[in-house]
C-alpha cells in the first residue's frame, strides 16, 4: 500500500465520519435497514483480487450507514452510554494511527506516562485511595471480571489457599453476597471467575441494598473467605447502595467489599452529587466505564484495586520475552497482555474539561433526567416509578400492555430512542442519559415525541 492510498483512506474516512456526525440532530434515532439489507449492500462475496482503500472505505461507510442507531445522538437514551466527547474521540483516532500496544512500560513510554498521570486524576477526582491501583480495560464487565478475580485470590490467600498455584479444586469456598437489584455483569464475572451464583440479599424499593439484611446474612452464614458487592447506580432507579453501613458489615466479617460503579461512580466527581457516594472510599476495589458517564468511546473500562499487590498477583504473568519493568507493568492490572492505549482518550476527555468540567457534566446529566422527569409527570396516564437521583428515569403507562405499546410507538417515531425493561415485576420505560451532548431542547424533543406516542399517535 502507497502513501497516497494510506492518505486516500484516511481522508475517505474523515469525510464519511464528519458527515455521520452531522448527520445526528436531525437523523432518526433508530436505524434505517435490516441486517439483511445492510448484507446486501456490502455484497457477500469476497473478491479474488485487492481492491482500493479507498473504495473499500467508501463502500463500507455507504453500506452501514442505514443500518446505524444513532447512538452518540443527544437522544439516544436506550443504554448507558455516553457519545464520544470530541476531544476522546480525537485521541482515539490518534490511538489507532499510533498503533500501540499498551502492555508494557518500557516498550510504550508515552502511553505509560499518560497512564500514570491518568490514573492519579481518576483517584484524586473520584477521591479513592490514592495508593490505588487502575487497569483500563475493555468495559465495565471486564472491570468487574477484573475486581473480583482480585478479591476471590486475596480472601482465598487468606485462608491460606494460593489459587495459581492449586486452582479452585479443593479449596474454601468463597461466599459472595450481592443485592437482589445488582447489575447482571457482576454474576457473570462470578461464573467466568468459578465461583457460581452468589448469595441474594434483600434490597429496598429503589434497588438498594438492605445492610441490616447483610448484616444478617453475613452473621448466620458459615465463616471464611467472603466478598461483598454492592453498587453505585442502579440500572433501572441510578439508586447508590448506604455504603457506610454496609461496608462496615462487611469488614466487620473480614469481607472484601466490591463496588460496582459503572456509571455511578463519577457521582463523586461533583458536590451536588457526592452525598449519594458517600462512603464508598472504604470499600477494597471499585468498578467503572469510561464510556458511559466519562464519555470516551469504546471500548474503556476501568477497573481500579486499593492493593496493588492482590491486582498484580491475580493478573501478573511473566514471560521471558517481555521487555519488564521492575517497577510492575500496566499489563499486571489487566487481564490482557495485548490491548490498545485507553488511556490516551481518557486523558484527552480529563485534559479538556477539568475538575469543574467533570463536575458540570455531571451535572447536566442529573438535570437532563430530572427534566425528563418532571415532562414525564405531566403526561396524561404516565407515572414515574423511581425516586430520580441520578440520570436513570424509569415510567409506566397504566398496564403493562400500553407501556410497550407507547415505546413501541415511540420507537417507531424515531426522534428518541428509550428502552423498554421490566423493573419491579412491571413492564417500564427506562430513559437512561448519558450523553455529554443532550441538551434541554433533545430533552423537549423527545418529551414531544413521547407525549405523542402516549396519546396514541
Amino acid at each position: 500500500m502507497s502513501d497516497s492510498e494510506r492518505e486516500i483512506a484516511l481522508s475517505r474516512a474523515a469525510g464519511h465520519a464528519a458527515r455521520w456526525l452531522d448527520s445526528l440532530p436531525t437523523r432518526p434515532v433508530p436505524p434505517q435497514a435490516s441486517v439483511a439489507e445492510v448484507t446486501a449492500l456490502l455484497g457477500t462475496e469476497l473478491p479474488d483480487g485487492p481492491t482500493p482503500a479507498g473504495e473499500v472505505i467508501d463502500l463500507l461507510a455507504s453500506g452501514c450507514e442505514p443500518g446505524l442507531t444513532a447512538m452518540p445522538s443527544g437522544r439516544f437514551y436506550g443504554m448507558v452510554i455516553g457519545g464520544a466527547h470530541p476531544a476522546a474521540l480525537g485521541a482515539d483516532w490518534l490511538v489507532s494511527a499510533w498503533d500501540q500496544n499498551a502492555g508494557l512500560r518500557l516498550l510504550t513510554p508515552a502511553h505509560s506516562a499518560v497512564e500514570d498521570i491518568t490514573s492519579a486524576w481518576l483517584l484524586d477526582v473520584l477521591g479513592l485511595p490514592a495508593e490505588s491501583a487502575v487497569g483500563f480495560v475493555t468495559g465495565a464487565t471486564m472491570s468487574n471480571f477484573t475486581c473480583l478475580a482480585a478479591a476471590r485470590d486475596a480472601v482465598l490467600s487468606r485462608a491460606g489457599w494460593d489459587v495459581a498455584a492449586a486452582g479452585l479444586t479443593g479449596s474454601p469456598r468463597v461466599r459472595v453476597l450481592v443485592g437482589a437489584e445488582r447489575h447482571d455483569t457482576v454474576d457473570l464475572a462470578l461464573r467466568y471467575l468459578g465461583l457460581g451464583a452468589p448469595e441474594v440479599v434483600a434490597a429496598d424499593d429503589q434497588g438498594r441494598i438492605d445492610p441490616g439484611a447483610l448484616a444478617a446474612a453475613l452473621a448466620g452464614g458459615a465463616a471464611g473467605p467472603t466478598i461483598v458487592a454492592l453498587q453505585a447506580g442502579n440500572v433501572h432507579s441510578g439508586a447508590f447502595d448506604p455504603f457506610d453501613p454496609a461496608i462496615a458489615a462487611a469488614h466487620a466479617h473480614g469481607a472484601w467489599v466490591h463496588v460496582d460503579g459503572a456509571f455511578g461512580l463519577f457521582a463523586a466527581a461533583s458536590a451536588a452529587t457526592r452525598l449519594l457516594i458517600d462512603g464508598y472510599e472504604a470499600a477494597d476495589s471499585w468498578t467503572t466505564d469510561a464510556h458511559k458517564t466519562l464519555n470516551v468511546p469504546y471500548d474503556c473500562g476501568i477497573a481500579i484495586v486499593r492493593d496493588r499487590a492482590a491486582l498484580r498477583a491475580a493478573m501478573g504473568m511473566h514471560g521471558d520475552y517481555l521487555i519488564q519493568d521492575a517497577a510492575g507493568d500496566p499489563f499486571e492490572h489487566v487481564p490482557e497482555l495485548s490491548r490498545r492505549g485507553r488511556a490516551f482518550t481518557v486523558w484527552a476527555v480529563m485534559r479538556a474539561l477539568g475538575r469543574s468540567g467533570i463536575a458540570a457534566l455531571v451535572d447536566g446529566l442529573c438535570g437532563n433526567a430530572a427534566r425528563f422527569a418532571e415532562g414525564i409527570a405531566s403526561i396524561d396516564g404516565a407515572r414515574v416509578e423511581n425516586d430520580v437521583v441520578y440520570t436513570q428515569v424509569c415510567a409506566t403507562f397504566g398496564s403493562d400492555e400500553r407501556t410497550a405499546d407507547v415505546t413501541a410507538r415511540l420507537l417507531a417515531d424515531g426522534t428518541a430512542w428509550m428502552s423498554g425493561s421490566r423493573w419491579r415485576g412491571q413492564q417500564v420505560l427506562r430513559i437512561s442519559v448519558s450523553n455529554w451532548s443532550t441538551t434541554p431542547d433533545d430533552v423537549d424533543r423527545s418529551l414531544a415525541a413521547l407525549a405523542k406516542a402516549a396519546a396514541g399517535g
